[in-house]
């Protein structure tokens, strides 16, 4: 497969919209807890103020040339102040247990159904985790995986990813790394 991966700036995440969108409209499907609670989930309520509480952003988009450079996949992992993850909808994780000031997240990833399992997920994973690895202030990593998505459970568990915690009564499951 002939595929084309680019790294886009915050400026034009606006062509992750669709994809975003698919992203919440596919939890929601996976979802046995509170599905509904993907009814407000979309692009402008979630990436886009995810962009601007953070430090540093890194968006990949992956391209198939065969379909008129279709994006067919994304991530989009950010530099944040600890304390962004702790907000009116949940606290994600003990703030005390971060001893810097800044945390790493892998906060949305999605591939396109029909271009799964063809090693896409292992490459964006890896250029995410180069790019969070240039942040020497940062020493810890977090995932939030939606309930009943257990095939993106396991691949950042076989990453190296560990379950910490369950957050919203199991509607979000919480995985760290250290760096």
């Amino acid at each position: 497969m002939n595929l084309q991966y680019e790294v886009i700036p915050e400026e034009q995440a606006e062509s992750c919209r669709e994809l975003c969108n698919e992203l919440m409209a596919f939890q929601k499907s996976k979802a046995a807890i509170a599905p509904e609670r993907f009814d407000s989930m979309n692009f402008d309520t979630r990436m886009l103020p995810s962009i601007n509480n953070a430090v540093h952003n890194y968006l990949v988009v992956v391209k198939d040339p065969q379909i008129k450079n279709e994006i067919i996949a994304y991530v989009y992992t950010n530099i944040s102040p600890k304390e962004a993850y702790s907000n009116d909808f949940a606290t994600f994780f003990d703030l005390t247990t971060v001893q810097k000031e800044n945390v790493g997240c892998l906060s949305q990833f999605y591939i396109k159904e029909g271009y799964r399992q063809f090693g896409i997920g292992s490459k964006l994973y890896t250029m995410s985790m180069e790019w969070l690895a240039g942040f020497e202030n940062v020493e810890d990593y977090f995932v939030f995986t939606s309930n009943g998505n257990d095939a993106a459970l396991a691949f950042y568990q076989r990453k190296g990813f560990t379950i910490s915690h369950d957050i919203l009564d199991g509607f979000i499951t919480v995985l760290r790394r250290k760096a």
